[in-house]
């Protein structure tokens, strides 16, 4: 009996282990694992889509290449102020520290930036992050915006198709480009394009007719001069053959938002 008694209890006792065994949490991921997943999942090309979760506005869109945690190239197009930032693909100071990546630039006005993202979650395709921008000037730092924003992966890179002449019209009807009018665009392999009005049977360029632009994935964004004001838009664009695409979220006066887009082909040389 004793015997048996003790074989019951071995095997209860046995049981019992496993169950504990079963039922423990597995442990967390160390923030070195953390780090390399994140490092390998980054890589690639990124936009912004959201902000603080509402979709973006095409002009406040950011785009970043990661081609390894040494070599990240970003794209910036800001215009407020003295802290014009335009980064056309540029090598970026970069660093990833557990689930924070930092970016850091530098405006032509001697203006330095920060750029913290804290990432909260993040897929093959998608990424979310709280963002802390701080902003160094004259030996002072200042938290100048903290937002919530979500980037998804880009798959296409239409900075070499775009180069040529193209011409087409605003597609969005109702919207402040709805001009009823044929436009044409001569994209240069030097980062420089030329604007032109239709004059009868002739293009001429426009006033304001130079500028420079980059093309990082598929955000395209384009910089002209109108006197002293500077003119900046990001368009989001495809490119099938000699078809391209345009399209934007923008902002009215009075807060709301429309989508404005523009068809246009390729002009045979």
């Amino acid at each position: 009996m004793k015997r048996i008694l003790s074989v019951l209890l071995s095997c209860v006792m046995c049981g019992t282990l496993m169950l504990t065994a079963c039922d423990a949490a597995p442990e967390k991921p160390s923030g070195g694992n953390e780090q390399a997943s994140i490092e390998e999942t980054i890589t690639g090309r990124w936009m912004t889509s959201e902000i603080d979760g509402e979709p973006a506005l095409t002009n406040e869109m950011l785009a970043f290449n990661v081609v390894s945690p040494s070599e990240v190239y970003t794209s910036v197009s800001l215009t407020s102020s003295s802290s014009a930032l335009w980064h056309e693909p540029t090598l970026t100071d970069f660093s990833i520290n557990g689930n924070v990546m930092t970016f850091m630039n530098t405006s032509p006005a001697g203006i330095s930036f920060v750029r913290a993202y804290t990432i909260t979650d993040i897929s093959e395709n998608e990424f979310t992050a709280n963002l802390v921008v701080t902003r160094s000037q004259d030996g002072g730092i200042v938290v100048a915006r903290e937002n919530v924003f979500t980037f998804v992966r880009i798959n296409d890179d239409f900075s070499s198709d775009i180069i040529g002449t193209w011409e087409g019209s605003c597609t969005s009807e109702g919207s402040v480009f709805d001009d009823g009018q044929p436009h044409r665009w001569e994209f240069h392999d030097d980062g420089t394009f030329i604007y032109y009005d239709q004059d009868g049977d002739s293009w001429v360029p426009d006033e304001y007719a130079a500028g420079d632009y980059f093309v990082n994935g598929t955000l395209l964004c384009s910089r002209w001069f109108e006197g002293e004001e500077d003119c900046r838009e990001w368009w989001e664009i495809t490119i099938d053959g000699d078809n391209m695409s345009w399209t934007a979220l923008r902002a009215n006066d009075d807060g709301t938002t429309f989508t404005a887009t523009f068809e246009m082909t390729r002009v045979a040389e």
